[in-house]
């Protein structure tokens, strides 16, 4: 991919095609775009769309994080300083705004800026002028904003957490991106891509694809981090797999699970010594098996998963420790 080329949005589910098709019609528009979305949906890669779709695709695209920098540092870094304008600055520092001249400055996660930086960025929009931090010298931009947030903004703004005459600047329109469990039809799809993706990294001779048991989870599991989620456990599960000449048959949604974390003082119960070996390792299965159902939101397909265990496994299991009647 070369600097003028987005990255690609991989699905076909009609949630997808509706989102890219808003998309296509709002990016030519020099107006500003909210984007909202849960963690993991791709609102940086809906940010560029718009900018490579509009007539600033030759133009700078910059992002910043407004969440990741404390409100001096994120004024500093949008606004630009001059030389004395605090200890340390000892040169002009161009912010990104000016550096996005004609272009698109995306600003994630940008429900975290402070009422003080709302307001600067207020008159941004209005006027297109600002001043740099510790500057007499007021500067004109043409900047394009794409803003991002995984927040309600309305209610921020009724809450006075966040400016109301900003959000009416910011929401020309807003483009509201589906959680991956809205889109059902991708996440085969997505899986194979970042499948294929990972058995190149790994230096395998092609991608041996998933078992019909795999597909089968990935289709049930939430996906609550959505494609980021996704992605990770596909990468993580080809690795660990290791085996280029067969089907993956084993995915790994959740790092984590283990009997031995450390802290989970659940997972090592007391040892009682008026118990024999066959009541202590039954004691211990149904500890496992109840805790896989408690953090799996009582579904009994994560819950297998989550013990590496296969679906009739876990279900004799239950039955064995006649613990059936208590799963609703």
């Amino acid at each position: 991919m070369n600097e003028h080329t987005p990255q690609r949005l991989i699905g076909e589910s009609s949630a997808l095609s509706d989102l890219l098709d808003q998309v296509s019609q709002v990016a030519p528009l020099n107006r500003p775009i909210l984007v909202i979305g849960e963690r993991g949906t791709g609102k940086e890669l809906i940010a560029e769309r718009l900018h490579f779709l509009s007539q600033r695709w030759q133009q700078p695209f910059l992002k910043v994080n407004c969440g990741a920098l404390s409100d001096s540092l994120l004024d500093a870094d949008l606004f630009g300083y001059e030389p004395g304008a605090f200890t340390g600055a000892t040169r002009l520092h161009k912010g990104r705004f000016e550096r996005a001249h004609e272009g698109t400055l995306f600003l994630d996660e940008m429900s975290n800026m402070s009422q003080a930086v709302q307001e600067k960025l207020l008159r941004l929009i209005e006027y297109g002028e600002f001043e740099r931090l510790g500057g007499q010298t007021t500067l004109r931009v043409d900047v394009r904003i794409v803003a991002a947030t995984n927040e309600h903004l309305p209610d921020l703004a009724r809450k006075g957490r966040f400016r109301a005459d900003l959000l009416d600047r910011l929401a020309f329109d807003v483009l509201t991106l589906p959680p991956l469990r809205a889109r059902q039809d991708d996440i085969l799809i997505l899986a194979e891509h970042f499948g294929i993706q990972m058995s190149s990294e790994l230096g395998w001779p092609m991608f041996p694809g998933f078992s019909d048991r795999v597909l089968e989870q990935l289709c049930q599991h939430p996906f609550r981090g959505n494609v980021r989620e996704l992605k990770n456990a596909v990468e993580r599960s080809l690795y660990r797999w290791n085996q280029p000449d067969k089907a993956i048959d084993h995915i790994v949604l959740d790092p984590f699970a283990s009997p031995w974390q450390p802290g989970n003082r659940e997972a090592t119960p007391d040892l009682d010594d008026t118990l024999g070996f066959a009541d202590q390792v039954a004691r211990l299965e149904v500890l496992l098996l109840q805790r896989a159902l408690d953090q799996n939101d009582r579904h009994q397909g994560r819950a297998a998963e989550s013990l590496d265990l296969s679906y009739h496994q876990f279900r004799n299991l239950l039955r064995k420790h006649n613990l059936t009647t208590r799963q609703a």
